[in-house]
């Protein structure tokens, strides 16, 4: 009897230290950190609370900016816009865009996803994406996390035929006196840019 009650009440001990831990926890990412910056001029699209799971979903609204950079067609009716190219303070060009689906069916980027092992975890993704300055001679390949999922957008359950999803991926910057690079996935054609300061 003893050793029952000492299990039932080590399982209620456990579960008040489990939840108060996820209370600390979720109190500690929240918000309060209001320091007078407007949220929607970040320039690194925001994770969602599922992990940046939701990055990826389809989507069918149109990106904030009207203006498009570029915009290359190919991949069997595949178009691609570029809508922005934004350098940032920490050393990081964040490239925005749309992806519209012409084709007769749901479009998978599984070529966009780059040949490289680390990448294959992405699924169908725009990691395999890169910035290559012509100037400088050099190629700029998509930025990763620590487990090698990149930062950039994953198409989950693709784009279904005739609709628009947005997307965007974070490069390392170039040198400040590159302006121009071209943005290259999969592929389609090379999209020639230019990078604005953000």
């Amino acid at each position: 009897m003893t050793y029952r009650h000492t299990r039932k009440g080590r399982r209620a001990l456990s579960a008040v230290a489990i939840t108060a831990g996820l209370l600390l926890t979720v109190a500690g990412c929240g918000g309060g950190g209001d320091d007078g910056k407007d949220s929607s001029s970040s320039s690194a699209p925001g994770k969602t609370s599922d992990g940046g799971k939701e990055e990826g979903k389809k989507r069918s609204e149109q990106p904030s900016s009207d203006t498009v950079l570029a915009e290359v067609k190919g991949e069997n009716g595949i178009t691609l816009a570029v809508t922005s190219a934004k350098r940032t303070d920490g050393g990081f060009v964040t490239v925005e865009g749309t992806v519209t689906n012409n084709t007769d069916n749901t479009w998978i980027a599984a070529s966009w996803r780059g040949d490289e092992r680390e990448l294959a975890k992405n699924g169908a993704s725009i990691a395999g994406a890169t910035l290559i300055d012509p100037q400088g001679k050099k190629k700029y390949l998509i930025l990763r996390d620590t487990s090698g999922r990149c930062l950039c957008t994953q198409f989950t359950g693709g784009v279904r035929q005739g609709e628009t999803s947005s997307w965007f991926a974070q490069f390392p910057a170039p040198p400040e006196d590159t302006t121009k690079v071209d943005f290259q996935v999969g592929a389609m054609p090379p999209a020639s840019i230019e990078i604005s300061e953000g």
